[in-house]
């Protein structure tokens, strides 16, 4: 797309949104606690500033997780009702994707990109030369599926969540830094060279592992 991009991400941090134009971008991002309530007024303000609107754009991104179970639901949501109100193509990204090209350092193989979005549960996705493997569950469990005692291995994203684990497998690790770029600035980066999906219904979110529910009898 050569036409501005707009692009929504909820999965990663708090939800942010950005317009790239040209080989410019601009972004802001809101709370956690206020991308329903405050997300549209987001948008609404960063085409304004831009002197924009939707129907302006070549078209709009999304990230599609895994991620936080609320964001993501709702940034997808948000999306498609632009994208398909202003009948804008619509281009998903994952979040293992914005992870690797927000890295501040040069990426390594095998490197594992980390995505955490509760407490104790992770997606991880193992990449080699060859293949790339996706695994989500426990944070100990799951980094046993990819990982092979004491190999050395990079690191990417929620670094964090997984360093006792790591140190536990007797694992060489080398953790890269993630930028502190907003991810939807990067999101619209990488969505410039992705082709849009055929639809948007096509576009779905990735939750990676559902959220625990509790029932009442």
């Amino acid at each position: 797309m050569d036409e501005p991009i707009l692009a929504l991400e909820g999965a990663l941090d708090a939800f942010s949104v950005a317009l790239l134009r040209g080989g410019d971008v601009s972004a802001t991002s809101l709370s956690h606690q206020a991308a329903l309530e405050d997300g549209l007024r987001l948008v609404r303000e960063l085409l304004d500033a831009a002197t924009l609107r939707l129907e302006d754009l070549g078209g709009i991104a999304v990230g599609t997780g895994p991620g936080g179970f609320t964001g993501l639901r709702i940034t997808i949501a948000f999306a498609k009702s632009l994208a398909f109100g202003a009948k804008l193509p619509l281009v998903g990204v994952s979040s293992f994707d914005i992870l690797d090209v927000a890295a501040e350092a040069e990426l390594r193989v095998p490197r594992l990109t980390v995505v955490c979005g509760r407490p104790g549960i992770a997606c991880m996705r193992r990449t080699e030369p060859a293949r790339m493997q996706v695994a989500c569950g426990p944070t100990t469990a799951t980094l046993a599926r990819v990982t092979t005692e004491g190999e050395e291995i990079a690191i990417i994203g929620a670094t964090e969540d997984v360093q006792s684990a790591a140190l536990e497998r007797g694992l060489s690790v080398h953790f890269i830094p993630v930028g502190t770029e907003l991810k939807a600035a990067t999101l619209a980066r990488i969505a410039r060279m992705r082709p849009a999906a055929a639809s948007v219904h096509e576009v779905a979110p990735d939750y990676g592992e559902q959220p625990a529910v509790k029932t009442q009898s």
